[in-house]
């Protein structure tokens, strides 16, 4: 399955939540009650199995992933110790798309993936072009010089508000670092990861 390119607002509206986090999908004049479609429809209660699978795309949507990309992450989350939706959702953050993003040089997940894969990015002094990369705390990461002065990344910088505690940015030298794995409670609340889980859990054993 191929990655979702179409609106985030047609897909926020259809989750009641914020793809992009910041809750520009339902800014004045654009949130609407109803579901997508020419005259929308009422939202109806969803089963276990709706709810799962709804918390899923939801996060899927959320992080800009292929179907596949989701599923083998999750798959790697299992194996690690401790507790897999806290886990998934920490190597979901350690991509370097995700970082990029984090660090405020992209307005979306989608804007930092494509200065990934074009090449512009550097981690640790060297430039590295897989988005899906996972970031090790520590691990460095800039803009290359050439971009400083680019609209679009000057424009991302001055609309980042704060970055998240684990994620260090300097905007005079445009590099930053991923300080350490995010805790639970520094991610999306609005995500209930157990339902996640218990999706996966009925396909990957």
């Amino acid at each position: 399955m191929s990655r979702y390119t179409g609106s985030k607002f047609k897909k926020a509206r259809r989750y009641g939540f914020s793809i992009l986090e910041t809750g520009k999908e339902f800014s004045k004049g654009k949130k609407r009650t109803t579901a997508p479609g020419q005259h929308g429809s009422r939202r109806t209660k969803l089963s276990g199995y709706g709810q799962q699978m709804q918390e899923k795309q939801k996060l899927k949507f959320m992080y800009g992933l292929t179907e596949r990309q989701f599923r083998n992450t999750y798959a790697k989350a299992k194996k690690l110790a401790g507790i897999t939706g806290t886990n998934f959702l920490q190597l979901l953050e350690s991509r370097l798309d995700n970082i990029v993003y984090r660090m405020g040089l992209a307005l979306t997940r989608q804007g930092a993936r494509q200065l990934v894969s074009h090449g512009h990015i550097l981690v640790n002094g060297k430039k590295l072009d897989i988005p899906s990369y996972i970031v090790k705390p520590g691990e460095t990461i800039a803009l290359k010089d050439k971009m400083h002065k680019n609209d679009k990344v000057i424009e991302a910088i001055a609309s980042s508000a704060k970055t998240v505690e684990f994620v260090k940015f300097d905007q005079k030298t445009f590099s930053g670092s991923f300080v350490r794995l995010p805790e639970r409670n520094e991610l999306n609340q609005e995500i209930n990861d157990a339902l996640v889980v218990e999706w996966y859990n009925r396909l990957i054993k």
